[in-house]
């Protein structure tokens, strides 16, 4: 018992000269928190290998073929023809009598009814439907 308190004294008589403390500083990591501007790459890497959601599609809608951009352009012309046609009044061509078109990948259907006109646009190849109530 004797030894043990005299090992114990003589640790911290020895180890009491070593022993010292300082304030601790916080300094934010992140630049726009007020960290070092130098830090943003690392920030920014180290985001980026986390990201589960990396697209790799990005530069898909610029490779599309010359024949895929013919059909959008085609579409786009239907589309503006039908609305020049429902909004001149117009007698002629698309918009203004009844039937079904399918011009370009587009199905164009015009109903009368008695409270007005309805025009359903399917695109074929997406499936995406549009109907429009005059």
């Amino acid at each position: 018992m004797k030894s043990t308190i005299i090992f114990t004294l003589f640790i911290l008589l020895f180890a009491g000269n070593k022993l010292s403390a300082q304030q601790l500083n916080y300094e934010p990591v992140n630049p726009n928190f007020g960290g070092s501007y130098l830090n943003y790459s690392w920030l920014l890497s180290s985001a980026n290998a986390q990201n589960q959601f990396d697209n790799q599609d990005t530069n898909s809608n610029f490779q599309n073929s010359a024949l895929d951009g013919f059909s959008d352009s085609m579409k786009r012309q239907i589309l503006n023809q039908l609305t020049r046609g429902l909004f001149s009044g117009e007698g002629s061509g698309i918009g203004t009598e009844p039937g079904t078109y399918e011009i370009g990948g587009l199905v164009i259907t015009i109903d009368d009814t008695r409270s007005g006109s309805i025009i359903s646009i399917i695109d074929s190849q997406t499936g995406e439907y549009t109907e429009i109530i005059l």
